[in-house]
Order: C-alpha cells, then sequence, then structure tokens
C-alpha cells in the first residue's frame, strides 16, 4: 500500500464532504424561499364572502 496516496485521498473526502453541506445548505435555502413565497400567495387570496347561516353544514342527514 502506498502511503502517499492517503493524504491525498482523505483531501478528496474532506472536499466532497465540503461540497456536499454546501449543496445541502443551498438546497434548505430554495425551499425556505419557496416557502416564503407560497405562504405570502396564500395569504393574498381574498376571503371568501359567506351569506350562508351558520348552522349550515353543521350537521350530515344520514337517513337514506
Amino acid at each position: 500500500m502506498d502511503i502517499s496516496s492517503v493524504g491525498s485521498i482523505s483531501a478528496a473526502v474532506s472536499q466532497a464532504q465540503t461540497g456536499d453541506a454546501v449543496g445541502i445548505a443551498v438546497l434548505k435555502k430554495a425551499i425556505d424561499l419557496q416557502a416564503q413565497g407560497a405562504l405570502q400567495l396564500i395569504e393574498s387570496l381574498p376571503q371568501p364572502a359567506t351569506n350562508s347561516p351558520p348552522n349550515l353544514g353543521q350537521g350530515v342527514n344520514t337517513f337514506a
């Protein structure tokens, strides 16, 4: 076994782990931004106007 290659393998693994960590951080940030955008869209929807009595839809008729 060539001992001189152990250092380069260790460096390559370390770089791969760093790259993975950066990729995950970017993905989390993108997901957070999408969640904020979706929340803003949902909040911008108008509230539906209800003209029905408050007791409507409270019971289920199960008689057939």
